[in-house]
């Protein structure tokens, strides 16, 4: 309740920014991290696309646009969207599996995994054990494992792609449990939000 308080002072402020500085495009982008954080898909991504409107050169650095497509069922906007990321941080296991995520949402996990791009030497060994498993080269069990080693943090990444990873092959309850375990670890970060916006959206 406190955090969706706090969420509702932050998009005012945002307005009000705007209100003053509508020609500012960052302000844009954060009032549609703000909207995503409280599950309003749709407004995030007329803020983001706003941004881009006005200042262009912000396209490949989206990525919050692409998260927002996921959750608004456009699948292919969002594959677009990653891939165009990627032309600019090449090395970001984040963005490469979210774009196997929406490729398998309209294409299928087999289409997924045959045009996973490659990606190596992430710093963060739970998200490389991430990549493994979408790739079909590690288990739910390594991922699990290396999460634990790498602390608070690492078991949110670890519970909230594996919810992730069972959602795009079809096991709705596995899903719905990393996801529910995801979500219990409050952390100030964009990802634990959005894990809490995928367990409202779904209606766990």
């Amino acid at each position: 309740m406190n955090s969706q308080i706090s969420l509702l002072a932050e998009l005012s402020w945002w307005n009000n920014l705007i209100r003053t500085n509508p020609q500012d495009a960052k302000a844009y982008i954060r009032r549609g991290m703000t909207n995503f954080k409280l599950a309003k898909i749709a407004e995030s991504i007329e803020d983001f696309n706003t941004a881009e409107k006005l200042e262009p050169s912000l396209t490949p650095y989206l990525w919050q646009r692409g998260l927002s497509y996921y959750y608004a069922e456009k699948f292919a906007e969002g594959a677009n969207q990653f891939e165009i990321d990627l032309t600019v941080n090449s090395h970001d296991v984040e963005e490469t599996v979210w774009r196997y995520l929406c490729i398998a949402r309209f294409s299928g996990v087999y289409e997924a995994r045959n045009t996973l791009l490659e990606v190596r030497n992430d710093r963060r060994k739970v998200m490389q054990c991430v990549y493994d498993l979408f790739a079909g080269n590690s288990k739910v069990e390594d991922v699990l494992i290396i999460g634990e080693i790498e602390g608070k943090q690492g078991r949110f990444y670890s519970y909230l792609y594996l919810g992730l990873y069972y959602e795009a092959e079809g096991d709705l309850q596995k899903s719905q449990d990393y996801i529910g375990k995801a979500v219990s670890y409050q952390l100030e970060d964009y990802m634990w939000y959005l894990a809490c916006v995928h367990q409202k959206l779904r209606g766990w």
